[in-house]
């Protein structure tokens, strides 16, 4: 399998190309073939952009031949979640209302990956806006896990998830506003990174309204990939100002010298935690301690308040959508925000600032913790990929669901860089952790997934089970 052109890393097919080892077109063909042949299995790639990569992958061949500079993705192919224009696709965002709204322009991640020659293949699953945990899509249908047909790929970037873990595409695009790049990453056992909120740009053309309040805050582009080398490459390539995002800045990858202090979680508070999720968590701390990080398990402050104020962001947007979202999205997307939607009181002028004054409150104490313990690691779910269809069962399964996915909620409240990697596979199924830092210091949270990478390897890419 090692072998095969599919699946070798963004950044090994890059050099393949630019040695003239390989071409752009034996890459693409090798994806698309890929695509054809496991795509029925997961239903990760939901458009299959044939023609147009292979005539872009002919055109880098002909670049590459010239002598010219190369983009440091020249050749090399991508995937694109379904919220992210694309030139000439629809921006369905997974919903059957949305199927016929087709970009005029590329979002400028896209552009940016395009810049550096790379080229688009395929879009990929997501459910309806992005609003649940789980990708079921009221257009194309469930995405199954390529470790377990029957279980979640998570959402909402989950196609990206399993079109990466399946060896479809190297490096994709995708955003997260409650883990959506994240908990892809970790039901699929594959890398990804939530940038710190204004480092990667957005910006689709096809918007019909101005973004709401937890947008505005919380709502970050975000890179998946098989490796961390993979993932640092594309958010180099993404980020930075743009003129489509009053928010996107530019600023260095880095910063000034940290110590390597760790806080291991292995328990968030705020619910149970799966023993085999807790091992996937000690493990990347035991990788750490061996490459000279100094490990202590420390719970991070105000965790419970950080869930709580990421909940009523989220609930008081969704609750002012509402009637919108009953005309476009589909049944089940509204039955999961009704089932936890109800869990909360509906907001209020009053709750909407309690919220606000709760949320600097919980980012007042993070800065100062993260002062002493520069990065935070553990676990990105609490408990294993659940069966599809579990998040839409009851109200209590959605809360439960909602349980299992709390600590990714802290990093989207406060706007904070996230990484995940994958630690190894257990009872079948891949566990990984999530490292946390303060804003804009990725380089830190890369750093040390690297070094977690280097230690226990790559579990991925697979065939589907």
């Amino acid at each position: 399998m090692g072998s095969e052109l599919w699946s070798k890393s963004a950044g090994e097919l890059a050099a393949l190309i630019a040695s003239g080892e390989t071409s752009s077109r034996e890459v693409v063909d090798a994806h698309l073939a890929r695509i054809e042949a496991v795509n029925g299995r997961v239903n990760a790639v939901v458009e299959v952009l044939g023609d147009q990569a292979r005539a872009a992958a002919t055109a880098a061949d002909e670049h590459q031949k010239s002598g010219q500079p190369l983009g440091r993705l020249h050749g090399v192919p991508f995937t694109v979640k379904t919220n992210i224009d694309y030139a000439g696709s629809a921006t369905s965002e997974g919903a059957a209302a949305l199927k016929d709204l087709v970009a005029p322009s590329d979002a400028p991640v896209v552009e940016r990956m395009k810049g550096a020659g790379g080229i688009a293949i395929g879009r990929t699953n997501m459910p309806d806006f992005g609003l649940r945990i789980n990708t079921v899509s009221s257009l194309y249908g469930a995405a199954h896990n390529p470790w377990n047909y029957d279980l979640t790929v998570g959402g909402s970037s989950g196609g990206e998830g399993a079109a990466i873990a399946t060896g479809m595409s190297p490096i994709g695009l995708g955003n997260d506003i409650g883990g959506s790049v994240r908990n892809p990453a970790f039901c699929n056992g594959i890398a990804s990174i939530k940038p710190s909120f204004g480092r990667v740009p957005a910006g689709n053309e096809t918007a019909a309204m101005n973004q709401t309040i937890s947008g505005q805050l919380m709502l970050d582009q975000g890179i998946l990939a098989r490796t961390v080398g993979d993932v640092r490459r594309g958010l180099e390539i993404v980020m930075g100002a743009h003129p489509r995002d009053p928010f996107a800045v530019d600023a260095p990858l880095g910063g000034a010298p940290a110590s390597k202090k760790v806080a291991l979680v292995l328990n968030p508070e705020g619910g149970s935690t799966h023993p085999s999720i807790s091992e996937g968590v000690r493990r990347a701390g035991e990788a750490l301690e061996k490459a000279d990080y100094q490990v202590e398990e420390v719970m991070p402050p105000l965790l419970i308040e950080s869930y709580l104020a990421w909940s009523e962001l989220i609930m008081s947007d969704t609750q002012m959508a509402r009637p919108l979202l009953e005309v476009l999205m589909g049944a089940d997307g509204l039955k999961f925000i009704d089932f936890t939607n109800g869990a909360f009181p509906p907001a209020t002028l009053e709750t909407v600032f309690a919220t606000h004054q709760l949320r600097d409150k919980v980012h007042k104490a993070w800065q100062q913790f993260f002062f002493d313990y520069p990065l935070i690691v553990g676990p990105t779910w609490t408990q294993p990929p659940f069966p599809l269809g579990f998040d839409t069962e009851s109200p209590e399964s959605a809360m439960a669901v909602v349980e299992m996915f709390r600590f990714v909620l802290p990093a989207n409240l406060m706007g904070l860089p996230a990484a995940c990697v994958p630690t190894g596979v257990i009872d079948g199924l891949p566990v990984g952790a999530q490292i946390m830092s303060r804003r804009f210091r990725e380089d830190l949270c890369l750093d040390a997934a690297e070094r977690v990478e280097e230690a226990l390897g790559l579990i991925t890419p697979i065939d589907p089970r």
